[in-house]
């Protein structure tokens, strides 16, 4: 009886063709979101809790909007989360100066200021989201991706607050004094209560002292103040009357 020897044949790849392997799982890409905050434990807090996100990471942050601008230059953030109160150019004009620039960088605001004298001129100004700094962690992170996917995002007491101001059934009586502000005579009423003085104001916002003076004139009577004095005391007492979050350091 022969016994054959058997023989294991091997294909080897032929010049030409590619040796297929088998391919690795892609490494999910993370959302990139650039913080500023003029408090560094706000920063760090935030940064912390989105970074152990397996989609987000903090790529870049800013401590006041000057240092924001020049970060934003040189870096592409997915979206920016940003407070509203801080030292220079803050606020809606900060808002104003962002949209401008990159006009498709989603802006969330996460701010200690009441969202129904803040978020409609915030989403007026270019931001896609608003709010309030005591809405949790998990909210935080359910927002940021909510604007990521191309949403928008108030609150729903403060949505349904624009839908009846939209078709003209905002109760009589519940439209504050300052919400007929405009943006920069608001912005311009917050210094005043901070004790800035006029030339402190013109210097921040980059105004002639005279163009402030006007505006202190039109703020005295849409408030129906009666001299200057009422003014500075009126607005003194509305910014210290202004909510602050929970567990959380006021911007000012």
């Amino acid at each position: 009886m022969s016994i054959k020897k058997q023989t294991t044949s091997r294909t080897e790849p032929k010049l030409g063709h590619a040796v297929t392997e088998t391919a690795s799982p892609k490494r999910r890409v993370k959302r990139r979101v650039m913080l500023v905050d003029d408090h560094p434990m706000t920063r760090e807090g935030l940064a912390a809790i989105i970074n152990r996100q397996t989609d987000l990471e903090v790529c870049c942050e800013a401590s006041s909007p000057a240092e924001a601008m020049s970060v934003l230059s040189k870096s592409k953030p997915d979206l920016m989360l940003t407070d509203m109160t801080m030292p220079g150019r803050g606020g809606i004009e900060f808002l104003k100066d962002v949209h401008a620039m990159r006009p498709e960088l989603p802006l969330l605001v996460l701010s200690m200021h009441d969202e129904v004298l803040h978020a409609e001129r915030a989403l007026r100004a270019g931001a896609r989201g608003y709010l309030m700094k005591d809405a949790g962690a998990a909210k935080v992170l359910e927002v940021i991706r909510l604007v990521l996917s191309g949403q928008s995002y108030v609150s729903p007491q403060m949505s349904a607050r624009i839908l009846d101001a939209v078709a003209g059934r905002r109760p009589r009586g519940s439209t504050s004094p300052i919400e007929k502000l405009s943006d920069r005579e608001f912005e311009i009423f917050q210094l005043i209560g901070q004790g800035r003085s006029t030339r402190e104001i013109a210097k921040q916002l980059n105004l002639s002292p005279k163009t402030v003076d006007a505006h202190r004139g039109h703020l005295k009577q849409k408030l129906e103040l009666k001299d200057a004095t009422s003014l500075v005391r009126h607005a003194v007492r509305w910014v210290e009357t202004e909510v602050t979050a929970p567990g959380l350091p006021a911007s000012k």
